[in-house]
């Protein structure tokens, strides 16, 4: 329906020419300006950067691509390492010669984990053949490798100080636990070990006092193992500390009792 003048008539030709040239309204004016200005303001900075964004996006875009292509050949990389270290520990006795040499190229050029488990085995091999020097020396090199995973170097080294722990005397054997027994959040999974490392070189030094506290704490420990647990409990006693705990069992009976 058309438009219609104050009379309810429709616009003459003058009335019609006289709608087309009124000017905009305030907030329709505002909003061209504003998309005039956006359009210039974009059309400035394309002029000026234009080049430079196309470029980001390309590196970005390479170095996506970089990453997954790196991702990926890191996976391939793990699995042929994993597939070489089963190899190597099919072949055991049966093969010496052919394990040690594949440990050896894993050992050369596998990944951090498989450098380090490659030494573990050769490590085994030697302590078996009776050689604890040179056991010794290659669990050496993984402790000292900042590629290795901290919890398998603090295995290495645990393994590396009972191996020496008669040459070796007992501060430095304390000094060399003495991390893994104060590491907190998360404490260390070798605890008990290395605890029981130290308080046995506490022992031999004649500081029984500190002794008698790590085997405490190590017989107090619900999840060490059982076999490591009863020695401490000996020598925790044995050292006038009391190191009894309750079992769990026993707790809950209590606990119930009280409630009835």
């Amino acid at each position: 329906m058309g438009a219609t003048n104050h009379g309810g008539h429709p616009p003459t030709e003058f009335e019609e020419e006289e709608l087309a040239s009124t000017p905009p309204s305030n907030a329709a004016l505002l909003q061209e300006v504003d998309e005039a200005v956006r359009r210039d303001t974009l059309e400035s900075v394309w002029k000026r950067y234009g080049r430079w964004i196309v470029v980001a996006v390309i590196a970005a875009l390479l170095a996506f691509g970089g990453l997954l292509f790196w991702q990926n050949q890191q996976r391939a990389a793990a699995g042929e390492d994993a597939e070489k270290l089963v190899e190597a520990l099919k072949k055991g006795p049966s093969d010496a010669a052919g394990a040690a040499k594949i440990l050896t190229d894993l050992e050369q050029n596998g990944g951090d984990a498989y450098r380090a488990a490659a030494r573990l085995q050769q490590a085994n091999v030697k302590l078996t053949a009776g050689d604890g020097k040179g056991a010794a020396a290659l669990l050496a090199q993984i402790v000292a490798d900042d590629g290795v995973d901290q919890a398998l170097r603090d295995h290495a080294l645990i393994r590396q100080t009972a191996i020496e722990f008669d040459t070796l005397k007992p501060e430095l054997v304390v000094a060399r636990m003495q991390p893994i027994i104060d590491r907190k959040d998360p404490v260390s999974g070798w605890f008990p070990s290395a605890a029981e490392l130290a308080a046995a070189a506490h022992y031999r030094a004649g500081q029984l006092k500190e002794a008698g506290a790590l085997y405490g704490r190590i017989a107090r420990m619900e999840d060490a193992p059982p076999s490591l647990v009863s020695r401490a409990k000996q020598m925790a006693g044995m050292l006038g500390v009391d190191a009894v705990t309750e079992t769990p069992a026993t707790t809950i009976k209590k606990t119930e009792a009280k409630g009835g």
